[in-house]
C-alpha cells in the first residue's frame, strides 16, 4: 500500500488548532502632545559660530581655525546644549547638580565649566552663556513649526516640557511659535525634571488631558520616563542644527487616518 501522508501540522485557519492573533493594547485617542526642546524642536548654533560670535561681542575677532580649535575644547569641557562634560570640576558639582533646578546654578555650572578652557578671552565664558539666551543662539528644525500647527490645527494640545535653567518663551515668541503652545513645562519652574513622573504629570494637568492620552516626543532617555507617568512615548535622533529630525512621525501617530 503507498504510504499515507502524515497529517499537516500547521493549523487550518480558522479550525479548532487555529492560534488565535495575540490582542494589541488599546490606547486612547491622542489629545494631547509633550515636545523636548533642545533635540527635538530646536538645536544650538553651530559650536564655530557659538564661539566666534561671543568672542565678538568681548571685542575680540578670531581667525576661523583658531575658533574651530577653541570650540572643540570648550564642546569637551561642556557646552549646554552640547555633550556632557568630560569632567566636572569638584568646585562646580553642586551647581552642576542643580543646574535643571535653578537658573542661578544652571549659569555657574555652564560658565564655570567654560572658564576651564583658558581662551586668553576676558569675558568669554560670560558671553558664551548669553548666546543660550537669545533666540538667535538656537535653530529650530524645519519641521518644527509645521508639524506643532498641524496638531493645534486637529484641535490637540501642546507642551514643551524641558529640563533648563533659563526661560524659553523668549525664544518661541522670535520664532513666532508661542501660539502653537499652550503650555510650557520648565524644571526649574515646576521644580521637578524629566525622568521623574512628576514633571510630565504636572505637564498633563496644565493641559486638562489624562496621561493615556498624552504622547511625548523626546529625543532620550529622560524623556522616556514619561511612559512611568503612562504616556506614550516617541523617542526621535536629534539632527544638526537646520536638518529634519523626523517630527513628522508625531502626526502619523497623533492624527486620525
Amino acid at each position: 500500500m503507498p504510504e499515507q501522508p502524515e497529517p499537516s501540522q500547521t493549523p487550518t485557519v480558522g479550525g479548532a488548532d487555529a492560534v488565535a492573533p495575540r490582542p494589541r493594547p488599546s490606547r486612547r485617542p491622542v489629545k494631547a502632545v509633550l515636545f523636548d526642546f533642545h533635540g527635538t524642536l530646536a538645536q544650538v548654533e553651530e559650536p564655530l559660530e557659538w564661539v566666534l560670535k561671543a568672542a565678538a561681542t568681548c571685542g575680540v575677532t578670531l581667525d576661523r581655525v583658531k575658533a574651530t580649535i577653541l570650540a572643540d575644547r570648550l564642546l569637551t569641557a561642556g557646552r549646554a546644549g552640547g555633550p556632557m562634560p568630560a569632567r566636572v570640576p569638584p568646585r562646580l558639582a553642586e551647581h552642576w547638580s542643580a543646574r535643571d533646578l535653578y537658573p542661578h546654578a544652571h549659569r555657574a555650572a555652564y560658565t564655570g565649566l567654560a572658564e576651564t578652557v583658558d581662551a586668553g578671552i576676558d569675558g568669554l565664558a560670560d558671553a558664551l552663556y548669553e548666546r543660550l539666551l537669545l533666540s538667535e543662539g538656537w535653530v529650530p528644525y524645519p519641521d518644527t513649526a509645521p508639524t506643532i500647527a498641524a496638531l493645534r490645527e486637529a484641535g490637540i494640545r501642546v507642551a514643551v516640557v524641558s529640563n533648563i535653567g533659563f526661560d524659553l518663551r523668549p525664544h518661541f515668541d522670535a520664532w513666532q511659535l508661542t501660539e502653537l503652545v499652550d503650555a510650557f513645562v520648565l524644571s526649574y519652574e515646576v521644580g521637578r525634571c524629566k525622568p521623574d513622573p512628576g514633571i510630565f504629570l504636572r505637564a498633563c494637568g496644565m493641559l486638562g488631558v489624562d496621561p493615556e492620552e498624552t504622547l511625548m516626543v523626546g529625543d532620550s532617555p529622560a524623556d522616556a520616563g514619561a511612559a512611568a507617568a503612562g504616556c506614550a512615548v516617541l523617542v526621535l535622533p536629534a539632527a544638526d542644527p537646520g536638518r529634519e529630525n523626523g517630527l513628522g512621525a508625531v502626526l502619523d501617530i497623533a492624527l486620525p487616518t
